[in-house]
Protein backbone atom coordinates (compact mmCIF):
# COMPACT_ATOMS: atom_id res chain seq x y z
CA UNK A 1 0.00 0.00 0.00
CA UNK A 2 2.96 2.37 0.47
CA UNK A 3 3.08 3.42 -3.19
CA UNK A 4 -0.59 4.26 -3.64
CA UNK A 5 -0.95 5.88 -0.21
CA UNK A 6 1.96 8.22 -0.90
CA UNK A 7 0.40 9.24 -4.19
CA UNK A 8 -2.86 9.98 -2.39
CA UNK A 9 -0.96 12.08 0.17
CA UNK A 10 0.60 14.13 -2.63
CA UNK A 11 -2.80 14.67 -4.25
CA UNK A 12 -4.20 15.93 -0.95
CA UNK A 13 -1.26 18.31 -0.56
CA UNK A 14 -1.88 19.72 -4.04
CA UNK A 15 -5.31 20.83 -2.79
CA UNK A 16 -3.43 23.65 -1.06
CA UNK A 17 -5.29 23.94 2.24
CA UNK A 18 -4.73 20.59 3.96
CA UNK A 19 -1.92 19.59 6.31
CA UNK A 20 -0.95 15.95 5.88
CA UNK A 21 1.10 13.74 8.20
CA UNK A 22 2.22 10.50 6.57
CA UNK A 23 2.69 7.89 9.29
CA UNK A 24 4.81 4.97 8.19
CA UNK A 25 6.58 2.09 9.89
CA UNK A 26 10.17 2.95 10.77
CA UNK A 27 11.42 -0.01 8.71
CA UNK A 28 9.54 1.01 5.57
CA UNK A 29 10.44 4.67 5.98
CA UNK A 30 14.15 3.89 6.14
CA UNK A 31 13.87 1.88 2.92
CA UNK A 32 11.93 4.71 1.29
CA UNK A 33 14.69 7.17 2.16
CA UNK A 34 17.34 4.78 0.84
CA UNK A 35 15.78 3.77 -2.46
CA UNK A 36 13.43 6.53 -3.62
CA UNK A 37 13.60 10.24 -4.40
CA UNK A 38 11.10 11.07 -1.65
CA UNK A 39 13.48 13.44 0.18
CA UNK A 40 13.77 15.86 -2.73
CA UNK A 41 10.25 15.31 -4.00
CA UNK A 42 8.45 16.35 -0.82
CA UNK A 43 10.17 19.73 -0.87
CA UNK A 44 7.37 20.92 -3.14
CA UNK A 45 4.87 20.11 -0.36
CA UNK A 46 5.43 22.34 2.70
CA UNK A 47 2.16 21.01 4.15
CA UNK A 48 3.44 17.40 4.21
CA UNK A 49 5.38 15.88 7.11
CA UNK A 50 6.55 12.32 7.73
CA UNK A 51 6.39 10.45 11.01
CA UNK A 52 7.35 6.89 11.91
CA UNK A 53 6.05 4.24 14.24
CA UNK A 54 7.32 0.80 15.22
CA UNK A 55 5.62 -2.14 13.54
CA UNK A 56 6.70 -4.39 16.40
CA UNK A 57 8.58 -6.79 14.14
CA UNK A 58 12.09 -7.98 14.95
CA UNK A 59 14.65 -7.12 12.29
CA UNK A 60 15.19 -10.80 11.53
CA UNK A 61 11.77 -11.03 9.84
CA UNK A 62 12.70 -8.37 7.28
CA UNK A 63 14.42 -10.70 4.84
CA UNK A 64 13.88 -11.39 1.16
CA UNK A 65 11.38 -14.08 0.33
CA UNK A 66 9.60 -13.75 3.65
CA UNK A 67 6.97 -11.24 2.57
CA UNK A 68 3.84 -13.21 3.44
CA UNK A 69 5.19 -13.95 6.92
CA UNK A 70 5.90 -10.26 7.46
CA UNK A 71 2.34 -9.39 6.47
CA UNK A 72 0.89 -11.90 8.92
CA UNK A 73 3.16 -10.83 11.76
CA UNK A 74 2.41 -7.17 11.11
CA UNK A 75 -1.30 -7.79 11.43
CA UNK A 76 -0.95 -9.91 14.55
CA UNK A 77 1.31 -7.39 16.27
CA UNK A 78 -0.73 -4.36 15.23
CA UNK A 79 -3.11 -4.46 18.17
CA UNK A 80 -0.44 -5.53 20.67
CA UNK A 81 2.38 -3.17 19.71
CA UNK A 82 1.44 -0.51 17.19
CA UNK A 83 -2.04 0.34 18.51
CA UNK A 84 -0.87 1.70 21.91
CA UNK A 85 1.96 3.60 20.22
CA UNK A 86 -0.49 5.08 17.74
CA UNK A 87 -2.83 6.09 20.57
CA UNK A 88 0.05 7.79 22.40
CA UNK A 89 1.11 9.69 19.28
CA UNK A 90 -2.39 11.01 18.70
CA UNK A 91 -3.10 11.96 22.33
CA UNK A 92 0.31 13.42 23.22
CA UNK A 93 0.33 16.06 20.52
CA UNK A 94 3.92 15.16 19.62
CA UNK A 95 3.14 15.46 15.92
CA UNK A 96 1.59 18.92 16.22
CA UNK A 97 3.62 22.11 15.83
CA UNK A 98 2.57 25.79 16.10
CA UNK A 99 2.05 25.83 12.35
CA UNK A 100 -0.05 22.65 12.23
CA UNK A 101 -3.58 22.14 13.51
CA UNK A 102 -4.64 19.16 15.65
CA UNK A 103 -5.67 16.04 13.78
CA UNK A 104 -9.20 16.23 12.46
CA UNK A 105 -9.32 13.15 10.20
CA UNK A 106 -7.47 9.85 9.98
CA UNK A 107 -7.05 8.06 6.65
CA UNK A 108 -6.12 4.47 7.40
CA UNK A 109 -5.18 1.57 5.16
CA UNK A 110 -8.21 -0.62 5.76
CA UNK A 111 -6.31 -3.73 6.84
CA UNK A 112 -4.86 -1.80 9.82
CA UNK A 113 -8.18 -1.80 11.61
CA UNK A 114 -6.71 -0.79 14.97
CA UNK A 115 -6.68 2.79 13.65
CA UNK A 116 -10.48 2.75 13.78
CA UNK A 117 -10.42 1.72 17.45
CA UNK A 118 -8.12 4.58 18.43
CA UNK A 119 -10.03 7.10 16.32
CA UNK A 120 -13.31 6.08 17.96
CA UNK A 121 -11.77 6.63 21.41
CA UNK A 122 -10.62 10.11 20.36
CA UNK A 123 -13.77 11.08 18.48
CA UNK A 124 -11.82 11.55 15.22
CA UNK A 125 -13.52 10.52 11.95
CA UNK A 126 -11.84 7.78 9.93
CA UNK A 127 -11.81 7.40 6.17
CA UNK A 128 -10.62 3.98 5.06
CA UNK A 129 -8.40 3.57 2.03
CA UNK A 130 -8.66 0.03 0.70
CA UNK A 131 -5.75 -0.53 -1.66
CA UNK A 132 -6.93 -3.87 -3.08
CA UNK A 133 -9.29 -3.95 -6.03
CA UNK A 134 -13.00 -3.24 -5.45
CA UNK A 135 -13.81 -6.67 -6.91
CA UNK A 136 -11.73 -8.39 -4.26
CA UNK A 137 -13.14 -6.20 -1.49
CA UNK A 138 -16.71 -6.96 -2.56
CA UNK A 139 -16.01 -10.71 -2.62
CA UNK A 140 -14.51 -10.52 0.88
CA UNK A 141 -17.54 -8.62 2.12
CA UNK A 142 -19.78 -11.39 0.78
CA UNK A 143 -17.92 -14.25 2.52
CA UNK A 144 -20.43 -14.47 5.44
CA UNK A 145 -23.22 -14.72 2.87
CA UNK A 146 -21.38 -17.51 1.06
CA UNK A 147 -20.95 -19.45 4.30
CA UNK A 148 -24.62 -18.98 5.21
CA UNK A 149 -25.70 -20.17 1.75
CA UNK A 150 -23.51 -23.26 2.00
CA UNK A 151 -21.31 -22.26 -0.94
CA UNK A 152 -18.30 -22.33 1.39
CA UNK A 153 -16.60 -24.53 2.25
CA UNK A 154 -16.80 -26.99 -0.61
CA UNK A 155 -14.76 -30.19 -0.12
CA UNK A 156 -12.23 -31.46 -2.62
CA UNK A 157 -9.90 -29.84 -5.13
CA UNK A 158 -12.08 -31.12 -7.99
CA UNK A 159 -14.76 -28.68 -6.90
CA UNK A 160 -12.55 -25.62 -7.49
CA UNK A 161 -14.23 -25.03 -10.85
CA UNK A 162 -17.67 -24.65 -9.27
CA UNK A 163 -19.37 -21.33 -9.94
CA UNK A 164 -20.24 -19.21 -6.90
CA UNK A 165 -23.69 -17.66 -7.23
CA UNK A 166 -24.09 -15.53 -4.08
CA UNK A 167 -21.89 -12.55 -5.04
CA UNK A 168 -24.05 -10.00 -6.90
CA UNK A 169 -22.64 -8.85 -10.27
CA UNK A 170 -20.32 -11.89 -10.37
CA UNK A 171 -22.85 -14.71 -10.62
CA UNK A 172 -21.82 -15.71 -14.12
CA UNK A 173 -18.06 -16.02 -13.80
CA UNK A 174 -16.83 -16.17 -10.19
CA UNK A 175 -15.42 -19.60 -9.35
CA UNK A 176 -14.33 -21.08 -6.08
CA UNK A 177 -10.74 -21.15 -7.38
CA UNK A 178 -10.89 -17.34 -7.72
CA UNK A 179 -11.00 -16.99 -3.93
CA UNK A 180 -7.81 -16.89 -1.82
CA UNK A 181 -6.49 -20.38 -1.11
CA UNK A 182 -7.39 -20.38 2.57
CA UNK A 183 -11.08 -20.26 1.64
CA UNK A 184 -10.84 -23.35 -0.57
CA UNK A 185 -10.58 -25.67 2.41
CA UNK A 186 -12.86 -23.57 4.60
CA UNK A 187 -10.08 -22.62 7.02
CA UNK A 188 -11.85 -19.60 8.47
CA UNK A 189 -9.49 -19.57 11.47
CA UNK A 190 -6.60 -18.79 9.13
CA UNK A 191 -5.02 -15.44 10.16
CA UNK A 192 -5.46 -14.04 6.65
CA UNK A 193 -9.15 -14.95 6.68
CA UNK A 194 -9.63 -13.41 10.14
CA UNK A 195 -7.88 -10.23 9.03
CA UNK A 196 -10.19 -9.90 6.03
CA UNK A 197 -13.33 -10.53 8.08
CA UNK A 198 -12.38 -7.91 10.68
CA UNK A 199 -11.57 -5.41 7.94
CA UNK A 200 -14.91 -5.80 6.18
CA UNK A 201 -16.86 -5.77 9.46
CA UNK A 202 -15.46 -2.33 10.31
CA UNK A 203 -16.07 -0.75 6.91
CA UNK A 204 -19.62 0.45 7.75
CA UNK A 205 -18.23 2.43 10.70
CA UNK A 206 -15.91 4.52 8.54
CA UNK A 207 -16.85 8.05 7.49
CA UNK A 208 -15.92 7.10 3.94
CA UNK A 209 -14.08 4.61 1.74
CA UNK A 210 -11.40 5.51 -0.81
CA UNK A 211 -10.72 3.11 -3.68
CA UNK A 212 -7.98 3.20 -6.29
CA UNK A 213 -10.20 2.74 -9.31
CA UNK A 214 -12.53 4.70 -11.57
CA UNK A 215 -16.27 4.57 -12.11
CA UNK A 216 -16.14 3.51 -15.76
CA UNK A 217 -14.13 0.42 -14.82
CA UNK A 218 -15.80 -0.75 -11.62
CA UNK A 219 -19.20 0.96 -11.61
CA UNK A 220 -21.38 -2.11 -10.79
CA UNK A 221 -19.06 -3.24 -7.99
CA UNK A 222 -18.83 0.27 -6.54
CA UNK A 223 -22.63 0.40 -6.44
CA UNK A 224 -22.63 -2.71 -4.25
CA UNK A 225 -19.86 -1.38 -2.00
CA UNK A 226 -21.95 1.74 -1.39
CA UNK A 227 -24.43 -0.54 0.37
CA UNK A 228 -21.68 -1.07 2.97
CA UNK A 229 -20.16 2.41 3.01
CA UNK A 230 -22.33 5.01 1.31
CA UNK A 231 -19.64 7.68 1.09
CA UNK A 232 -17.31 6.11 -1.46
CA UNK A 233 -14.58 7.92 -3.39
CA UNK A 234 -13.19 6.29 -6.54
CA UNK A 235 -10.11 8.43 -7.24
CA UNK A 236 -7.87 6.17 -9.34
CA UNK A 237 -5.75 5.31 -11.11
CA UNK A 238 -3.79 7.26 -8.49
CA UNK A 239 -0.47 7.23 -10.33
CA UNK A 240 -2.11 8.68 -13.44
CA UNK A 241 -4.17 11.13 -11.38
CA UNK A 242 -1.06 12.51 -9.72
CA UNK A 243 0.78 12.83 -13.03
CA UNK A 244 -2.15 14.75 -14.50
CA UNK A 245 -2.34 17.13 -11.52
CA UNK A 246 1.41 17.80 -11.55
CA UNK A 247 1.44 18.33 -15.31
CA UNK A 248 -1.36 20.88 -14.98
CA UNK A 249 0.44 22.81 -12.23
CA UNK A 250 4.11 22.49 -13.21
CA UNK A 251 5.79 23.47 -16.46
CA UNK A 252 7.58 21.44 -17.56
CA UNK A 253 5.97 18.55 -15.68
CA UNK A 254 8.32 16.77 -13.25
CA UNK A 255 9.83 13.44 -14.32
CA UNK A 256 8.24 10.18 -13.22
CA UNK A 257 9.14 9.62 -9.58
CA UNK A 258 9.42 6.45 -7.55
CA UNK A 259 7.98 5.40 -4.21
CA UNK A 260 9.97 2.21 -4.28
CA UNK A 261 11.28 0.66 -1.08
CA UNK A 262 13.60 -1.49 -3.22
CA UNK A 263 16.67 -0.40 -5.14
CA UNK A 264 15.69 0.05 -8.77
CA UNK A 265 18.02 -1.23 -11.47
CA UNK A 266 17.64 1.12 -14.43
CA UNK A 267 19.97 -0.84 -16.69
CA UNK A 268 16.91 -2.53 -18.16
CA UNK A 269 15.80 0.75 -19.77
CA UNK A 270 18.84 0.88 -22.04
CA UNK A 271 18.25 -2.77 -22.93
CA UNK A 272 14.62 -2.00 -23.81
CA UNK A 273 15.73 0.87 -26.06
CA UNK A 274 17.50 -1.69 -28.25
CA UNK A 275 14.46 -3.98 -28.71
CA UNK A 276 11.84 -3.88 -31.50
CA UNK A 277 8.44 -2.30 -30.70
CA UNK A 278 6.04 -4.48 -28.67
CA UNK A 279 8.45 -7.42 -28.74
CA UNK A 280 9.19 -7.78 -25.01
CA UNK A 281 7.21 -9.58 -22.31
CA UNK A 282 7.78 -7.92 -18.94
CA UNK A 283 7.61 -10.41 -16.03
CA UNK A 284 7.12 -9.32 -12.42
CA UNK A 285 5.39 -11.04 -9.51
CA UNK A 286 5.68 -8.26 -6.96
CA UNK A 287 7.67 -7.74 -3.78
CA UNK A 288 6.13 -10.48 -1.59
CA UNK A 289 6.87 -13.51 -3.77
CA UNK A 290 10.29 -14.21 -5.23
CA UNK A 291 11.44 -15.63 -8.54
CA UNK A 292 14.76 -17.21 -9.38
CA UNK A 293 16.82 -15.74 -12.20
CA UNK A 294 16.77 -17.69 -15.45
CA UNK A 295 19.26 -18.04 -18.26
CA UNK A 296 16.70 -17.44 -20.99
CA UNK A 297 16.94 -14.66 -23.55
CA UNK A 298 16.26 -11.27 -22.04
CA UNK A 299 17.32 -8.92 -19.29
CA UNK A 300 17.00 -9.89 -15.62
CA UNK A 301 17.15 -7.21 -12.90
CA UNK A 302 16.33 -7.44 -9.21
CA UNK A 303 13.83 -4.56 -9.26
CA UNK A 304 12.72 -2.52 -12.27
CA UNK A 305 11.18 0.98 -12.53
CA UNK A 306 7.83 -0.56 -13.40
CA UNK A 307 5.84 2.48 -14.53
CA UNK A 308 8.57 3.41 -16.99
CA UNK A 309 8.98 -0.17 -18.19
CA UNK A 310 5.27 -0.60 -18.89
CA UNK A 311 5.24 2.71 -20.75
CA UNK A 312 8.17 1.74 -22.99
CA UNK A 313 7.33 1.09 -26.62
CA UNK A 314 9.26 -2.21 -26.67
CA UNK A 315 6.95 -3.84 -24.10
CA UNK A 316 4.09 -5.77 -25.66
CA UNK A 317 2.93 -7.97 -22.79
CA UNK A 318 3.03 -8.25 -19.01
CA UNK A 319 3.15 -11.47 -16.97
CA UNK A 320 2.08 -10.29 -13.52
CA UNK A 321 1.07 -11.57 -10.11
CA UNK A 322 -2.04 -9.42 -10.49
CA UNK A 323 -1.51 -6.95 -7.64
CA UNK A 324 -3.89 -4.05 -8.01
CA UNK A 325 -1.20 -1.37 -8.45
CA UNK A 326 0.40 -3.38 -11.24
CA UNK A 327 -2.97 -4.05 -12.85
CA UNK A 328 -3.82 -0.34 -12.93
CA UNK A 329 -0.42 0.63 -14.28
CA UNK A 330 -0.88 -1.92 -17.06
CA UNK A 331 -4.36 -0.61 -17.85
CA UNK A 332 -3.19 2.97 -18.29
CA UNK A 333 -0.36 1.93 -20.62
CA UNK A 334 -2.60 -0.40 -22.64
CA UNK A 335 -0.39 -3.48 -22.22
CA UNK A 336 -2.11 -6.92 -22.45
CA UNK A 337 -1.29 -9.25 -19.59
CA UNK A 338 -1.14 -12.81 -18.31
CA UNK A 339 -2.17 -13.11 -14.64
CA UNK A 340 -0.50 -15.38 -12.10
CA UNK A 341 -1.91 -14.46 -8.66
CA UNK A 342 0.44 -15.40 -5.83
CA UNK A 343 -0.80 -14.08 -2.47
CA UNK A 344 -3.91 -12.01 -1.69
CA UNK A 345 -3.69 -10.45 -5.12
CA UNK A 346 -6.21 -9.46 -7.77
CA UNK A 347 -8.13 -12.73 -8.02
CA UNK A 348 -10.90 -11.75 -10.43
CA UNK A 349 -10.66 -9.58 -13.51
CA UNK A 350 -11.57 -9.98 -17.15
CA UNK A 351 -8.69 -8.07 -18.72
CA UNK A 352 -6.07 -10.78 -19.12
CA UNK A 353 -5.45 -14.48 -19.42
CA UNK A 354 -5.80 -16.49 -16.21
CA UNK A 355 -2.87 -18.70 -15.25
CA UNK A 356 -3.78 -19.53 -11.65
CA UNK A 357 -4.55 -23.22 -12.24
CA UNK A 358 -1.37 -24.37 -13.99
CA UNK A 359 1.86 -22.42 -14.18
CA UNK A 360 4.18 -24.89 -15.90
CA UNK A 361 6.42 -24.08 -18.85
CA UNK A 362 3.93 -25.26 -21.48
CA UNK A 363 1.11 -23.14 -20.02
CA UNK A 364 3.29 -20.03 -19.82
CA UNK A 365 4.42 -20.42 -23.42
CA UNK A 366 0.85 -20.97 -24.66
CA UNK A 367 -0.49 -17.87 -22.93
CA UNK A 368 2.39 -15.64 -23.93
CA UNK A 369 1.89 -16.68 -27.58
CA UNK A 370 -1.82 -15.85 -27.33
CA UNK A 371 -1.12 -12.38 -25.93
CA UNK A 372 1.82 -11.57 -28.20
CA UNK A 373 0.74 -13.27 -31.45
CA UNK A 374 -2.42 -15.36 -31.85
CA UNK A 375 -4.96 -13.01 -30.22
CA UNK A 376 -2.90 -9.83 -30.41
CA UNK A 377 -5.47 -7.61 -32.11
CA UNK A 378 -8.24 -8.69 -29.74
CA UNK A 379 -6.20 -7.91 -26.63
CA UNK A 380 -4.82 -4.63 -27.99
CA UNK A 381 -8.29 -3.33 -28.85
CA UNK A 382 -9.51 -4.08 -25.35
CA UNK A 383 -6.37 -2.63 -23.75
CA UNK A 384 -6.59 0.59 -25.77
CA UNK A 385 -10.24 1.09 -24.86
CA UNK A 386 -9.61 0.72 -21.13
CA UNK A 387 -6.51 2.93 -21.27
CA UNK A 388 -8.53 5.76 -22.81
CA UNK A 389 -11.20 5.43 -20.11
CA UNK A 390 -8.57 5.46 -17.37
CA UNK A 391 -6.88 8.59 -18.66
CA UNK A 392 -10.18 10.38 -19.19
CA UNK A 393 -11.28 9.72 -15.61
CA UNK A 394 -8.52 11.90 -14.09
CA UNK A 395 -8.80 15.02 -16.25
CA UNK A 396 -11.11 17.90 -15.37
CA UNK A 397 -14.72 16.70 -15.41
CA UNK A 398 -13.72 13.03 -15.26
CA UNK A 399 -15.23 10.71 -12.67
CA UNK A 400 -12.07 10.34 -10.55
CA UNK A 401 -11.27 14.03 -10.84
CA UNK A 402 -14.72 14.86 -9.44
CA UNK A 403 -14.51 12.24 -6.68
CA UNK A 404 -11.14 13.59 -5.51
CA UNK A 405 -12.57 17.11 -5.35
CA UNK A 406 -15.53 15.79 -3.37
CA UNK A 407 -13.17 14.01 -0.97
CA UNK A 408 -11.20 17.21 -0.40
CA UNK A 409 -14.34 19.27 0.13
CA UNK A 410 -15.65 16.71 2.62
CA UNK A 411 -12.39 16.80 4.60
CA UNK A 412 -12.11 20.58 4.84
CA UNK A 413 -15.06 21.09 7.26
CA UNK A 414 -13.47 18.60 9.65
CA UNK A 415 -10.49 20.94 10.13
Amino acid sequence: PLNSMLKLAELLCLAGSLHVTFLNSLYNHRRLLLYSDITTRIQRYPCLQFATISDGLPKTTHVAGNGSLRCLLLYRLGNATTKPLFREMITSGCLISPSRRPFTCIMAEAVLSFAMDVADEMGIPVIYFDTISPSCLWIYACIPKLIEAGELPLPGERRLGCTITCVPSMEGFLRRRDLPGFYHAGDFADPNARCIMIETQKLPNARGLITNTFEELDGPILSHLRSICLNLYAVGPLHTHLKAKLAAETSPPPPTSSNSSWREDRSCMAWLDAQPPESVVYVSIGSVSTMTATKERGCVVSWAPQEEVLGHGAVGGFLTHGGWNSTLERMVEGVPMVCWPRFVDQQVWEIGLDMKDRCDRVTVEKMVREVMELRRDEFMNSADRIAKLARASVVEGGSSFCDLNRLIQDIKPMA
